[in-house]
């Protein structure tokens, strides 16, 4: 692999591929698995036994998974990153309901962005500390999509994974990386309370400072501007269109965590170019 680029990303891509067909169940599940935890956690405050659930045993592996319009099984040969979606045309093979074009598209993003790793930085311990990632990021910008939460279950060990990483240096002196983690929280806690101090509502979630905070962790406070511009921008740009094109009601709330992980991701690849325009 490492005498051949070509063929360390082609591996990558495909190992990545599976990965995202794995990031599809943590996006579906997660949340799911925290509302029973959660729910049985009230009923425990509430001196109450918890509640039964349909099914019993929910996680990442159990149950099996089905369609949900007729609870066919899928088997192995169904479950192919993205070549058995090609093939069964985005139908069940028993009820033909329509498969999402979400499943597909994560998958290509996992391998995508795997690939990229690889190319970019070669196969090393830094590319797969990349991958990992990148593939956090990916979940965290779908789950945050579906249900504008970020999870903790994957925000802090995503912070904490970042320190660890840069332990040896992989991406940034373990300083800057403390320091980035530290800052990256910090501005989002004021942005938060500065908002609510002056329309007396909540601006965002809890979650993005964590968020934010682990990107710091990552790459290091010197790409902090660059993550926070670039997802503002976005954010900007696409709450606009929706409110001029769809007709969307300002008050809504927007997701914001998928523009810090899309912007975290670019600046993984050109932030330290870019944090030189104004770090000569």
């Amino acid at each position: 692999m490492i005498a051949s680029p070509l063929a360390a990303t082609a591996i990558a891509l495909v190992v990545g591929l599976c990965v995202g067909s794995f990031l599809n169940v943590v996006i579906h599940r997660l949340p799911k698995m925290l509302e029973r935890d959660w729910r049985a956690q009230c009923a425990e405050m509430r001196g109450e036994e918890a509640p039964a659930e349909d099914p019993p045993v929910y996680n990442l592996a159990l149950p099996r998974s089905r369609c949900p319009g007729c609870g066919h099984r899928i088997t192995a040969l169904e479950n192919v990153p993205l070549v058995s979606w090609l093939v069964l045309r985005g139908r069940c093979s028993q009820c033909a309901q329509s498969i999402s074009a979400r499943y597909p598209i994560v998958e290509l993003l996992g391998g995508a962005l795997a690939a990229l790793a690889i190319w970019r930085f070669g196969a090393t311990w830094q590319a797969a500390a990349a991958c990992v990632f990148l593939w956090t990021l990916v979940a965290l910008t779908f789950i945050d999509f579906d249900t504008q939460y970020l999870p903790d279950n994957l925000t802090l060990p995503l912070l904490w994974a970042g320190l660890a990483a840069n332990l040896f240096h992989l991406f940034t002196p373990l300083a800057d990386a403390v320091i980035g983690a530290i800052a990256g929280y910090l501005v989002l806690w004021l942005v938060y309370w500065a908002f609510k101090l002056i329309r007396n509502k909540e601006g965002m979630g809890h979650g993005d400072f964590k968020l934010l905070a682990a990107l710091g962790a990552w790459l290091g406070w010197q790409v902090l501007p660059v993550i926070i511009v670039l997802s503002c921008v976005a954010g900007a740009a696409i709450g606009i269109s929706l409110m001029v094109f769809r007709g969307r009601d300002h008050n809504l709330p927007i997701a914001f965590g998928p523009f810090l992980a899309i912007a975290g991701a670019v600046a993984l690849f050109f932030g330290q170019a870019l944090a030189q325009v104004y770090l000569p």
